[in-house]
């Protein structure tokens, strides 16, 4: 079996409850793993929006994650986490423009076979480029909202 990604709060491909945008409470919803493949020391995951107008807009960058935890509860914050979009650390839910339509929000989990030694707050970018290489599976639940 593949790695997967799920969460009680929505199913793959439906609407993200207004508790987890930045028009409700803006906690991260819960998340829950399985099936992750021998050999992974931790989880990275990346949450963005390809639909923004201004081009892809990051939600959260997480890593450090416990693979044998299976879960990050509704609010939990990963042990290490990257500025998003907004420019500062942690979850951050969707906030689409007004009348742009249905946004598509991607929750990206990477089983690593390492640890990625970034500091707190680093970019997307760095990241990205810090995982290359090391992924061993990955998987992704996508959500969508719309003001």
């Amino acid at each position: 079996m593949p790695l997967s990604l799920s969460s009680h709060a929505f199913a793959h491909g439906e609407p993200i409850p207004e508790r987890h945008s930045g028009d409700g409470e803006d906690v991260s919803p819960p998340l829950s793993w399985s099936e992750v493949p021998e050999g992974a020391e931790t989880l990275a995951l990346i949450v963005d929006d390809p639909d923004a107008p201004s081009g892809t807009f990051v939600h959260w960058l997480a890593w450090g994650i416990d693979p044998g935890q299976g879960r990050l509860e509704e609010g939990e914050a990963a042990p290490a986490e990257g500025a998003g979009g907004f420019g500062d650390t942690g979850y951050r839910g969707p906030a689409p423009p007004p009348g742009h339509g249905p946004h598509r929000y991607f929750f990206r989990l990477y089983a690593l076979d390492f640890v990625p030694d970034l500091e707190p707050g680093a970019s997307r970018e760095r990241l990205q480029a810090a995982i290359d290489g090391h992924v061993l599976e990955s998987t992704e639940l996508v959500g969508t909202y719309e003001r």
